[in-house]
């Protein structure tokens, strides 16, 4: 992988849009943890449901909260879900794949299955079942979301090592004396990165969407966490009488998905050696595995 890719990235409009929200989610998740315009949870009846202006600039909820802090604070619930849930899916992802990949005929075959198997079931079906199971929780959001897709990159992934395993570049670090974890650090990993970062991307703001909803469905975050399907619950209920209020989490939520699967988006065409970007040529079809050398 190039030491420029962070330049094509800013290059592609996608890469910076998803860049840019990428890194105002996590400075505002920062800066949530030592100062908000508000207290989240002050309650403040005389100020219920004031419009959008100074010093409320989103207005209150039912309970005179600023929504702008809560939106805030609510914020560090995303990030962490969607971290954790990809390390997760990152960790099952790549095991099962490399097992699947590059050990014996009977233990690819019995991974292949598996993961056909666990392929079936929705992630958002299976966030839900254990959530039902053992009760609400962002761990349960977290590791659900998390092995869901951790299986959906191990579907993806293992192909791509299959196809580049057999590769002259990897027959020729094998015949120099590289142990298979040698190899696939070195050389397998590098080029299956940027089917990778467009799978890890999608599970991360899945995992945002299905927190949200399951806070939605009182099956996330407990009522007393900042997080924005918590307070697009308590919000939607009075959408015919203060829709505006509603605005605000649904936009956090949207642009931040947006966002992450545009910034997957711009990290696979600015990591992935088979595109070709310079002098205006045209992208060059995906129909092999080029011998990128480390």
């Amino acid at each position: 992988m190039s030491g420029n890719w962070l330049r094509r990235l800013w290059s592609l409009s996608t890469g910076r849009f998803g860049l840019v929200v990428v890194a105002v989610v996590g400075a505002t998740a920062v800066v949530s943890l030592v100062w908000t315009p508000f207290d989240p949870g002050q309650v403040d009846i005389a100020n219920r449901w004031a419009m959008p202006g100074w010093p409320h600039l989103f207005g209150t909820d039912g309970s005179g909260r600023d929504i702008l802090s809560l939106i805030m604070a609510g914020s560090r619930t995303t990030i962490v879900v969607a971290v954790g849930a990809g390390v997760i899916a990152t960790l099952i992802g790549l095991s099962l794949a490399a097992l699947g990949a590059l050990t014996r005929r009977w233990v690819r075959e019995s991974v292949a299955v598996l993961v056909d198997i666990l392929i079936a079931f929705p992630v958002l079906i299976i966030a839900m079942m254990i959530s039902a199971v053992w009760g609400g929780g962002l761990a349960v959001v977290i590791w659900s979301v998390g092995i869901g897709f951790g299986v959906n990159i191990a579907r993806v992934t293992r192909p791509e090592l299959r196809r580049v395993l057999h590769s002259d570049f990897v027959l020729a670090g094998r015949a120099s004396g590289l142990t298979p974890a040698q190899n696939l650090w070195r050389h397998l990993l590098p080029n299956v990165a940027p089917v990778f970062i467009v799978q890890l991307s999608w599970g991360m703001a899945v995992a945002i969407l299905a927190e949200a909803g399951l806070s939605y469905l009182g099956f996330g975050a407990p009522v007393t966490e900042p997080s924005w399907g918590v307070l697009l619950r308590d919000l939607q209920q009075y959408i015919t009488v203060h829709p505006l209020s509603v605005l605000w989490p649904g936009l956090a939520i949207t642009v931040t998905v947006l966002g992450l699967n545009l910034l997957g988006d711009g990290l696979r065409e600015a990591t992935d050696p088979t595109l070709n970007r310079g002098g205006g040529a045209r992208r060059t079809a995906r129909t092999h595995v080029p011998e990128v050398v480390a």
